[in-house]
């Protein structure tokens, strides 16, 4: 058994604790936040929390390793429970380990470089300063030639922050004065490597040419870097589309009629394969399932979800009644969780309503905006009155790689539409789609365009007709169109 001195020392030892409570709750504490007190023959563990301070009546504690694990019990010994206080490594420590491990991961990047091209000489290797995420190594060629390679060091960002990085860094190192650089190698394990040569094909020929991907291939040992070939707009789409699968009919069920009737102004439908989604101006509380004939369903936002039933209905229109007041243009807390959550499927329920607040010659597609058939999300697919296909962005917040999502999503849709496969599909009610390459609309607040909009758009190939939709900042009151420009 541990003295309350013993105890006092052991916890002052340490910096931080993590405190792991019996129904696997866990909290992290500082040892300043931990009080342990001897008094009149009795010994209390107290601690600070998000609640408050909390003082219980210490029975004894015991040492297991580098952990504590203390017997504590509440008031008149109502409760009793045993804590256990586990030592944590101190944030900036454990961000110095992951430095130093992102870092030998660039060096083995920069060390494969070297190994597959002989005649180039190794520079400096280090982590982007924003994120730390990717590799960036200076090199130089037989010819002595400065030369740049870039890698991200997880194999887990997406294509189109790894491109724009890319591009930026290109940007910087080409203009300084002392040994310019104008050739970018971007190196990727293989499936990454395939996306990026996609995103490549969609850049003018200019930045194209100046920009090489490699695909890290791992079958030899050891492994090789592959270059694989800069494809055109026009060679993009020769590659087999994926299959279009798209319901005969939408039918929604009465147990998703029902709860639409307690907000038919606010709620909408998602349809996908494993069932129904309701949503409360974009935000998903419902979701309805067919299993073996049978209507199931559940309630609740994010992942606190409960079974919907008879006994459950009133717990449904009392998390609409909160939806009502909190999810609201006029809602008294503007920083309420329901009211921040998800505000572009916020702004995507408000268009999907009325699409012509955004453009008064567009029709959306009634089925295609109700039931996703692609893996990746595009906000909202609508037709022009002269038939012309729109693919439409939104965006609330800066994204820089927004302009490239919006570009892939493009080529995507292109694909679909090039092969015949969205006519066929019949999206638009026996409308037909002009034979011409689909229009991009990317929409934000006015001031929720990234600085760097501009730039990415002019990066993009002539063949994307991209439009930059400005909205007003009060666009939960009334969705307005302030600005329209035109890049291409």
């Amino acid at each position: 058994m541990v003295t309350t001195e013993e105890l006092r020392e052991r916890v002052a030892a340490t910096e931080e604790w993590l405190l792991v409570r019996d129904e696997g709750r866990t909290f992290p504490l500082l040892a300043s936040e931990i009080e342990i007190s001897d008094s009149d023959g009795k010994r209390h563990f107290g601690f600070v929390d998000d609640k408050g301070f909390h003082s219980w009546r210490l029975n004894h504690a015991e040492v297991h390793g580098t952990e504590l694990a203390i017997d504590v019990a509440g008031a008149f010994a109502r409760r009793q429970e045993i804590f256990r206080l586990v030592p944590r490594t101190p944030a900036a420590e454990l961000a110095a380990e992951l430095e130093l491990a992102r870092l030998q991961l660039a060096n083995e990047v920069a060390k494969l470089v070297a190994d597959n091209f002989p005649a180039v000489r190794l520079g400096r290797v280090a982590l982007s300063a924003d994120n730390g995420r990717l590799a960036q190594i200076e090199l130089q060629d037989g010819d002595r030639v400065p030369l740049a390679a870039m890698a991200d060091i997880t194999s887990k960002l997406p294509p189109e922050i790894v491109m724009t990085h890319a591009i930026l860094w290109l940007e910087r190192i080409s203009s300084r004065k002392k040994k310019p650089v104008r050739r970018l190698w971007l190196i990727a394990e293989k499936r990454q490597a395939r996306a990026l040569q996609k995103l490549h094909g969609l850049l003018t020929d200019q930045r194209r040419s100046s920009i090489a991907i490699f695909s890290v291939d791992r079958k030899p040992d050891p492994p090789r870097l592959v270059e694989l070939p800069p494809r055109t707009v026009r060679e993009l789409f020769r590659e087999k589309p994926p299959k279009l699968i798209v319901p005969a009919a939408l039918e929604t069920t009465r147990t998703a009629e029902r709860i639409i009737g307690l907000a038919p102004d606010a709620v909408d439908i998602v349809l996908g394969r494993q069932g129904e989604t309701l949503r409360f101006n974009g935000l998903p509380f419902a979701r309805v399932r067919t299993m073996m004939g049978v209507e199931k369903a559940w309630l609740g936002t994010g992942s606190d979800m409960h079974v919907l039933n008879d006994e459950t209905w009133e717990q449904l229109e009392e998390l609409v009644a909160s939806l009502k007041l909190h999810r609201s243009s006029a809602a008294p807390n503007k920083r309420h969780k329901l009211y921040k959550t998800s505000p572009e499927a916020w702004l995507e329920s408000i268009l999907r309503r009325n699409i012509k607040l955004l453009d008064a010659n567009l029709v959306l597609s009634p089925i295609y905006n109700q039931f996703r058939f692609m893996r990746e999300k595009i906000d909202l697919l609508a037709l022009r009155r002269d038939g012309r296909l729109v693919v439409i962005e939104l965006k609330t917040q800066p994204d820089r790689a927004g302009v490239f999502q919006a570009a892939d999503y493009w080529r995507k849709i292109e694909l679909q539409r090039r092969r015949g496969l969205l006519d066929r599909a019949n999206l638009f009610g026996g409308r037909q789609i002009l034979d011409k390459p689909a229009l991009v609309y990317i929409a934000a607040p006015a001031w929720s365009f990234h600085r760097d909009f501009e730039y990415f758009a002019r990066c993009l190939t002539p063949e994307i007709e991209l439009w930059r939709f400005e909205l007003h900042e009060a666009w939960r009151e009334e969705v307005r169109v302030i600005s329209r420009l035109e890049y291409r």
